[in-house]
């Protein structure tokens, strides 16, 4: 089946003086996918999102979208690209429906407006100023004037930051609604949770490098430990003393925290049990559950995506 590549990034970097908050990243996005960016603040996340739709210029390294180069080509990249930034600036005074013709006015073609209300969840805010709408409702009017000239690709730069876990799901409805129109989605995220339930395919980012990608179930699998076993313990032996343990492939300590993957649960919590009470080790608040993207991210990087 042929594919249509609508995002082509080789090798992109930017330096600020000697910092370089990108250091040559490069991939795809085919029609119809949502790709993630996954990463901790400060990963070159949001810098990355920059150079692709114009916003800050590459110091190395091309991309192109739906075909149009984004140095050469700019206002043609415009055309195919809507983009929602983290801290959007929208004209307080205005009405929600003001600032969507407003918007409108800027474009030479643009969808249906009632239609765009209806699918942002947005009707009964309609006639209301924009300084009154909550944290999700002005997200997801920033969402609609991305969407307003019914552009290809999607840009979505932390879309869901600092919202509340309703809103969060009401957001991620409206993402899924954008990939079965056939949109191709960008969204960047530190929320493994949020990628995890909305990628198709997820690059992680870290100090500026890309350093996986594949789809979520596959970097999972990856890790080849299935289950995460996990639980405080006062002054924890070294990492090595739970790797020769059966059944743990890899551990993580953080302070009384610790953390073994395992793909032989059974094997794991014997072994423990059995290890902990011949070193009369106290074990409390043990718990287990299914790896996660956040634990492929400490085994990638050793430390969690929250602590970055």
């Amino acid at each position: 089946m042929h594919t249509e590549v609508m995002v082509d990034v080789k090798g992109l970097v930017k330096r600020y003086g000697s910092f370089t908050a990108v250091k040559g990243v490069e991939f795809q996005v085919e029609k119809g996918e949502i790709f993630g960016l996954l990463g901790p603040n400060g990963a070159g996340k949001t810098t990355t999102i920059e150079m692709l739709v114009g916003l800050r210029k590459p110091d190395e390294g091309t991309a192109s979208l739906a075909g149009f180069d984004v140095r050469k080509q700019v206002n043609k990249v415009k055309e195919v690209i809507g983009v929602q930034l983290q801290s959007t600036s929208l004209f307080e005074l205005l009405k929600v429906e003001e600032i969507l013709h407003l918007y409108a006015s800027f474009y030479p073609k643009n969808v249906d407006i009632n239609e765009l209300i209806e699918d942002m969840l947005l009707t009964e805010k309609r006639n209301d100023r924009i300084k009154g709408l909550s944290g999700g409702q002005k997200q997801r009017l920033a969402i609609a004037l991305a969407l307003i000239h019914d552009p290809n690709i999607v840009f979505l730069d932390e879309p869901t930051t600092g919202l509340d876990p309703q809103a969060r799901r009401t957001l991620w409805d409206i993402v899924i609604r954008l990939k079965e129109r056939g949109k191709t989605v960008i969204l960047s995220t530190h929320y493994m949770d949020e990628a995890h339930v909305l990628c198709d395919r997820i690059g992680i980012m870290d100090q500026g490098e890309l350093i996986a990608l594949d789809t979520p179930t596959n970097l999972v699998k990856k890790l080849q430990s299935t289950s995460t076993v996990e639980f405080h313990l006062a002054n924890p032996p070294k990492k090595e003393w739970f790797l020769e343990m059966d059944g743990v492939e890899e551990a993580s300590i953080k302070d009384t925290f610790v953390q073994l993957y395992t793909d032989n649960l059974q094997q794991a919590l014997t072994s423990l049990i059995q290890v902990s009470t011949e070193h009369h080790l106290k074990i409390e608040d043990l718990q287990t559950r299914l790896a996660t993207l956040e634990d492929v991210f400490i085994h990638m990087t050793g430390r969690s995506i929250r602590e970055s």
